[in-house]
């Protein structure tokens, strides 16, 4: 039922041991580069429990790089396996906690520094970037902390508290009054799980990420997601989703052996078409696990379903057909051609594919969607048609704005209203399918919105906002004629000056920012986890788009397409996208030279 690997995690600082001979009280030695936790046994191929801390000898880096993984695992022993870290005498600094109340401070490690004492102890400060807390749900909370060091000493564990015997290993000195745990090991001792609730309308499943360490026995894992079921979505999912009925709880344990899974909820009412939603709920959040499950509500069984046959009736998201690569040439939108690749033709009609800046185009239910950021004089518009297969009429907004970004459609799975969200002038704007905009209100510290992008789902948004990055989920309303957003998430990133992001995958965001230059980073929806996709963009990136995988759809992987200095790019191989690359473009004369295609995206 494992879910895909986790991202590698990055800008995690690698500690270096100090060498002996040197003065006392005197040195200072300082290291801000990537290293990865020491494994200590493993569960299918990856590490499962934390290394102890006699493990690293009397090399300091080591220990440090041990202790911050000390905490992951289940977390009913987590002060047990910290405390093992700490010498005897300062065990009682670090007080213990119990159940729920059990949190792991996440921290992303910039830079370490050690000072060697005169009696024959070392004096660590870690610079750390606060990430998030750790929940006994598996639930990754906003950071509560504030510190941006923590500071403790080193010493031998040999008699005396002297010498570097290498079995006897080192205590900590002094220890953080909270349990730190590094986005490395949170990578390397943990698997994110997606778990599903209904969307407000109940039209579609929503994913909620969670981590489950992987000391958790496989017996107990159908137990551990069922009960994050049971507790609830995250809290800043809430808004967008439902969670099962009121005072639902899971009787006793659920059990299952040789692919046969059983499940016990006291749930209240007896509305089938409720239970068969529970059902699909659990299949999909229970990963790939094979096999038969078996529902009871009450003690009363459902009939035994396949999950693999639950899944294959209930697709996650209903994308139809493959995605096709268009961008805008000349001021028209024209296919472009890769080997292996789809390509269709322009679902607009001649007389409507003019004067166009940007796109979003959509495919939903039996219709094409259009939304399309055209020129006015030295203004811009945004103009949005329907279509069953070409959009040949445009309505247009009422208002012109000095600059429109490139505009999201919310998919949906049935045939109510479409409509979008686009940023204008710096302000968020739902629009619908005749081209209405309406500003939606957002509490955020800085009223600049930059970017808006929409996950596959239709229930979940990406935001820049003042140079920083937000998650918010979705309400829309019954008649599909209105849409709130719910109290946006801010995201830890080690990007600076955000300029761009969309979905890249159920929980993964691709974004644009600095870092020290231009740089394309893939973050986890919850901003633990984050990979660096492009370091040598070279110039600021402000259009990116990206077809999101997913669980029902695999195919292509990570592909995404930005542009930068009036230049298109595409990834998977990287390169530049030519004008030989656009299609149905008549070659210029001789001595013209071609123009850039301009503000790629993906039709699907």
């Amino acid at each position: 039922m494992r879910a895909r690997p986790l991202l590698g995690a990055f800008g995690a600082a690698l500690l270096l041991s100090a060498g002996c001979g040197i003065p006392a009280s005197s040195d200072v030695r300082v290291d801000g580069k990537a290293g990865t936790a020491t494994e200590a046994g493993s569960s299918n191929g990856r590490s499962s429990e934390p290394p102890s801390r006699a493990a690293s000898g009397s090399d300091n880096a080591a220990f440090v790089r041990n202790f911050l993984s000390a905490a992951a695992g289940e977390p009913d022993r987590a002060y047990e396996r910290v405390k093992a870290f700490i010498a005897p005498e300062h065990r009682p600094r670090l007080q213990d906690k119990k159940g729920s109340e059990v949190a792991l401070t996440v921290v992303r490690l910039r830079e370490t520094v050690f000072t060697f004492n005169s009696d024959s102890t070392t004096t660590v400060k870690i610079t750390v970037q606060q990430i998030g807390v750790l929940r006994t749900n598996g639930t990754l909370a906003p950071p509560v902390a504030t510190e941006t060091q923590y500071e403790f000493r080193l010493r031998s564990a040999a008699l005396g508290g002297a010498g570097s015997d290498e079995r006897a290993g080192q205590y900590l000195l002094d220890p953080p009054s909270v349990l730190l745990l590094s986005d490395v090991a949170l990578q390397q001792y943990y698997q994110d799980e997606s778990i599903y609730f209904w969307s407000s309308d109940r039209t579609r499943l929503v994913p909620d990420q969670r981590y489950l360490p992987y000391a958790v026995p496989d017996e107990r894992r159908v137990n551990e997601v069922v009960r994050w079921l049971v507790g609830g979505p995250s809290d800043w999912l809430r808004p967008g989703v439902v969670g099962l009925p009121d005072g639902t709880e899971l009787i006793n344990n659920a059990t299952g052996a040789n692919n046969r899974w059983e499940v016990n909820l006291d749930m209240s009412g007896d509305d089938q078409s409720r239970i068969d939603q529970v059902m699909t709920q659990l299949a999909w959040s229970l990963g790939d696990l094979p096999g038969e499950l078996e529902l009871k509500i009450r003690n009363n069984s459902q009939p035994v379903q396949d999950l693999d046959e639950l899944r294959t009736a209930q697709q996650l998201y209903p994308v139809r057909e493959e995605p096709q690569r268009y961008g805008v040439y000349e001021g028209a939108i024209r296919p472009l051609d890769f080997a292996g690749e789809p390509s269709g033709a322009v679902p607009l009609t001649p007389e409507v594919n003019r004067g166009i800046v940007s796109a979003g185009l959509a495919r939903g239910v039996n219709r094409v969607l259009a939304a399309l950021v055209v020129t006015s004089k030295d203004r811009q518009r945004l103009a949005v048609g329907t279509g069953a297969e070409t959009v040949a009429t445009l309505g247009r907004s009422a208002g012109e704005y000095a600059s429109i970004g490139r505009p999201v459609w919310l998919r949906t799975v049935d045939t109510r209203p479409a409509q979008g969200l686009v940023v204008a002038d710096g302000r968020l704007y739902r629009f619908d399918e005749a081209a209405g905009m309406a500003e939606v209100p957002l509490n955020l510290p800085s009223p600049e919105v930059t970017a808006v992008a929409s996950a596959l789902d239709g229930q979940r948004v990406a935001l820049i906002a003042g140079g920083r990055l937000y998650v918010a989920a979705l309400n829309l309303d019954g008649s599909g004629s209105g849409v709130s957003i719910g109290p946006p998430r801010a995201l830890v990133t080690s990007l600076t000056n955000l300029t761009a992001v969309d979905w890249i995958g159920e929980d993964r965001l691709v974004v644009a920012g600095s870092a020290g230059q231009p740089a394309i980073y893939e973050i986890s929806v919850d901003g633990a986890l984050e990979t660096p996709l492009r370091t040598d963009v070279g110039a600021k990136v402000n259009h990116l788009t990206a077809y999101p995988t997913n669980r029902s759809v695999r195919v292509p992987t990570g592909a995404y397409m930005y542009e930068a200095n009036k230049v298109a790019y595409r990834s998977s191989p990287f390169e530049r996208i030519a004008p030989e690359q656009v299609r149905d473009v008549p070659t210029p004369p001789a001595g013209v030279r071609p123009s850039n295609p301009s503000a790629p995206f993906f039709l699907y």
